[in-house]
């Protein structure tokens, strides 16, 4: 024992040493929502993190939305879990794909995007670099509707207009519409209508609820009809599981990290070249 303590330095250490400054530390992500209205955004987004964010929110009718232009809405809350803290940032685009003419709907999506990557170029170069708030996107989930036979020209180029600025997370809303068969054509329909070059992940089957109901004997989160219960964190019934593994518990440093290393790294290079 002695002898290993002698050669035993210490560096193994490091882990717990950057685990604890992280914890102290607190963490913070920013989640962009988008899709035409009606596909449950506010729903899966509250599943997901187990919160309300939308209590005070004011749905249009049609008329209303006829002359809505799109919008970016941001919700922020602190979130707790175990000592670790998350500053969750929910970035919404109420207006998009609901007008009659829905030519570059996109276009307030990708200007707000790169007015972020602009802030924090300027917060960056600037003399106090102590304190930059990062409000850089780090994932959009694109919801599909259930109801066509895959993507839509406006999907299409908006993930054309989209995929070299963020993480795009394509999920097909609503699933509990469709039966198994249906899910796996319309993934497959979708796989193949992307366009080329981005690298997304295969689509995900979402259903979202924050009502508790009761299947066999068990209280569980989902939606009561008729002929059953559609339970949300069954994995046999869709791939809300799924999502939120690859989100929360086991990519959500992954995609910071590619919105840092290589989105805004692109923007930046693109800024320096225009500067020189």
């Amino acid at each position: 024992l002695q002898d290993h303590e002698k050669q035993y330095v210490g560096f193994a250490t490091l882990p717990n040493q950057v685990h604890r400054k992280s914890v102290k530390k607190g963490f913070d992500f920013t989640l962009m929502v988008a899709g035409e209205s009606g596909l449950g955004k506010s729903t899966l987004v509250n599943s997901l993190f187990l919160t309300d964010l939308y209590k005070d929110r004011k749905l249009l009718n049609a008329e209303e939305r006829i002359n809505q232009t799109v919008e970016i809405v941001k919700h922020t809350v602190d979130i707790e879990e175990k000592g670790v803290k998350l500053k969750l940032t929910i970035v919404d685009t109420p207006g998009f794909g609901d007008a009659v003419n829905n030519t570059e709907c996109w276009k307030p999506i990708t200007d707000y995007i790169d007015q972020q990557f602009e802030q924090y170029f300027r917060d960056e170069s600037g003399l106090n670099r102590k304190n930059i708030q990062d409000n850089r996107v780090h994932c959009c989930l694109y919801f599909i509707s259930p109801f066509g036979h895959g993507l839509r020209p406006v999907d299409v180029e908006f993930m054309k207009a989209l995929h070299e600025k963020v993480n795009i997370v394509p999920l097909i809303a609503k699933a509990d519409c469709l039966i198994p068969s249906e899910i796996r054509k319309l993934k497959e329909r979708v796989r193949c209508s992307f366009p080329a070059g981005p690298h997304l992940a295969a689509p995900f089957a979402v259903i979202g609820s924050n009502t508790v109901v009761e299947a066999k004997g068990q209280r569980v989160r989902g939606r009561l009809y008729p002929w059953g219960i559609v339970e949300v964190e069954n994995q046999a019934h869709c791939d809300f599981v799924k999502l939120r593994n690859m989100l929360i518990r086991t990519h959500m440093h992954d995609l910071k990290d590619v919105t840092c290393d290589v989105h805004y790294e692109n923007y930046r290079a693109q800024c320096i070249q225009q500067m020189t």
